[in-house]
Protein backbone atom coordinates (compact mmCIF):
# COMPACT_ATOMS: atom_id res chain seq x y z
CA UNK A 1 0.00 0.00 0.00
CA UNK A 2 1.22 3.50 -0.87
CA UNK A 3 0.54 5.96 1.96
CA UNK A 4 0.88 9.73 1.58
CA UNK A 5 1.05 11.68 4.83
CA UNK A 6 0.88 15.46 4.92
CA UNK A 7 2.51 16.94 8.01
CA UNK A 8 5.64 15.59 9.63
CA UNK A 9 5.05 16.67 13.21
CA UNK A 10 4.63 14.29 16.14
CA UNK A 11 1.52 12.65 14.70
CA UNK A 12 2.44 12.47 11.03
CA UNK A 13 5.98 11.26 11.63
CA UNK A 14 4.81 8.56 14.08
CA UNK A 15 2.26 7.26 11.58
CA UNK A 16 4.83 7.38 8.78
CA UNK A 17 7.39 5.38 10.79
CA UNK A 18 4.80 2.75 11.72
CA UNK A 19 3.57 2.38 8.14
CA UNK A 20 7.13 2.08 6.80
CA UNK A 21 8.01 -0.51 9.49
CA UNK A 22 4.94 -2.49 8.44
CA UNK A 23 6.30 -2.66 4.90
CA UNK A 24 4.20 0.00 3.21
CA UNK A 25 5.55 2.53 0.76
CA UNK A 26 5.38 5.90 2.55
CA UNK A 27 5.71 9.44 1.27
CA UNK A 28 5.62 12.47 3.58
CA UNK A 29 4.94 16.04 2.47
CA UNK A 30 5.77 18.99 4.71
CA UNK A 31 6.38 22.67 4.01
CA UNK A 32 9.37 22.80 6.34
CA UNK A 33 12.62 21.25 5.05
CA UNK A 34 13.75 20.60 8.64
CA UNK A 35 10.66 18.48 9.35
CA UNK A 36 12.50 15.42 8.06
CA UNK A 37 14.32 15.46 11.41
CA UNK A 38 11.15 14.08 13.05
CA UNK A 39 11.24 11.16 10.62
CA UNK A 40 14.95 10.54 11.24
CA UNK A 41 14.58 10.78 15.03
CA UNK A 42 15.03 7.52 16.92
CA UNK A 43 15.92 5.54 13.80
CA UNK A 44 19.06 3.54 13.11
CA UNK A 45 19.19 4.97 9.58
CA UNK A 46 17.77 8.09 8.01
CA UNK A 47 14.19 8.22 6.76
CA UNK A 48 15.11 8.13 3.09
CA UNK A 49 17.82 5.49 3.63
CA UNK A 50 15.12 3.32 5.23
CA UNK A 51 13.01 3.64 2.08
CA UNK A 52 10.72 6.54 2.95
CA UNK A 53 10.15 9.52 0.71
CA UNK A 54 10.11 13.16 1.82
CA UNK A 55 8.90 16.12 -0.24
CA UNK A 56 9.14 19.77 0.73
CA UNK A 57 6.10 21.71 -0.36
CA UNK A 58 2.78 23.24 0.56
CA UNK A 59 -0.03 20.69 0.58
CA UNK A 60 -2.53 23.22 -0.72
CA UNK A 61 -0.57 23.30 -3.99
CA UNK A 62 -1.48 20.54 -6.43
CA UNK A 63 2.09 20.40 -7.78
CA UNK A 64 3.41 19.55 -4.30
CA UNK A 65 0.81 16.80 -3.86
CA UNK A 66 1.70 15.41 -7.28
CA UNK A 67 5.42 15.46 -6.50
CA UNK A 68 4.75 13.61 -3.24
CA UNK A 69 2.85 10.92 -5.15
CA UNK A 70 -0.84 11.54 -4.55
CA UNK A 71 -1.74 9.94 -7.87
CA UNK A 72 -0.35 6.61 -6.60
CA UNK A 73 -1.73 6.90 -3.07
CA UNK A 74 -3.93 4.14 -1.70
CA UNK A 75 -4.22 5.99 1.61
CA UNK A 76 -3.89 9.67 2.54
CA UNK A 77 -3.46 11.17 6.00
CA UNK A 78 -3.90 14.91 6.60
CA UNK A 79 -2.08 15.67 9.85
CA UNK A 80 -0.92 19.27 9.70
CA UNK A 81 -1.54 21.55 12.66
CA UNK A 82 -4.33 23.39 10.81
CA UNK A 83 -7.91 22.15 10.58
CA UNK A 84 -8.65 24.23 7.48
CA UNK A 85 -5.63 22.91 5.61
CA UNK A 86 -6.36 19.33 6.64
CA UNK A 87 -10.00 19.52 5.57
CA UNK A 88 -9.24 21.11 2.20
CA UNK A 89 -6.45 18.70 1.27
CA UNK A 90 -8.47 15.70 2.46
CA UNK A 91 -11.29 16.71 0.15
CA UNK A 92 -8.83 17.19 -2.72
CA UNK A 93 -7.40 13.72 -2.10
CA UNK A 94 -10.85 12.18 -1.93
CA UNK A 95 -12.64 14.03 -4.72
CA UNK A 96 -9.99 15.03 -7.24
CA UNK A 97 -7.58 12.13 -6.89
CA UNK A 98 -10.03 9.44 -5.78
CA UNK A 99 -7.73 8.15 -3.02
CA UNK A 100 -9.38 5.03 -1.55
CA UNK A 101 -8.72 5.79 2.12
CA UNK A 102 -8.56 9.40 3.34
CA UNK A 103 -8.18 10.19 7.05
CA UNK A 104 -8.11 13.73 8.41
CA UNK A 105 -7.14 15.06 11.83
CA UNK A 106 -9.52 17.79 12.99
CA UNK A 107 -8.94 19.46 16.34
CA UNK A 108 -12.36 21.14 16.60
CA UNK A 109 -14.93 18.52 17.76
CA UNK A 110 -17.90 20.27 16.13
CA UNK A 111 -16.17 20.54 12.77
CA UNK A 112 -14.93 16.95 13.01
CA UNK A 113 -18.47 15.75 13.60
CA UNK A 114 -19.91 17.79 10.72
CA UNK A 115 -17.26 16.63 8.24
CA UNK A 116 -17.69 13.04 9.39
CA UNK A 117 -21.38 13.38 8.56
CA UNK A 118 -20.34 14.61 5.09
CA UNK A 119 -18.36 11.41 4.48
CA UNK A 120 -14.82 12.24 5.57
CA UNK A 121 -13.06 9.91 7.97
CA UNK A 122 -12.10 12.26 10.80
CA UNK A 123 -10.03 11.76 13.92
CA UNK A 124 -10.50 14.38 16.63
CA UNK A 125 -7.81 14.21 19.32
CA UNK A 126 -9.57 16.98 21.25
CA UNK A 127 -12.75 14.89 21.53
CA UNK A 128 -10.73 11.83 22.55
CA UNK A 129 -9.00 13.88 25.28
CA UNK A 130 -12.33 15.26 26.51
CA UNK A 131 -13.80 11.77 26.80
CA UNK A 132 -10.71 10.37 28.54
CA UNK A 133 -10.60 13.24 31.03
CA UNK A 134 -14.31 12.94 31.76
CA UNK A 135 -13.86 9.20 32.37
CA UNK A 136 -10.85 9.86 34.62
CA UNK A 137 -12.81 12.38 36.69
CA UNK A 138 -15.72 9.97 37.09
CA UNK A 139 -13.39 7.17 38.18
CA UNK A 140 -11.75 9.37 40.83
CA UNK A 141 -15.06 10.63 42.21
CA UNK A 142 -16.53 7.15 42.80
Amino acid sequence: MFVLIVGSGRVGSAIAKTMLREGHEVSVLDEEPGAIAMLDSGQDVGWEEAGGSFTVGTALEIDALLEAGIEQADAFVASTDGDNTNLVIAQIAQRRFDVKRVVVRVLDPLRASWYREQGLSTVCPTQVAIEMLEDAVREEVR
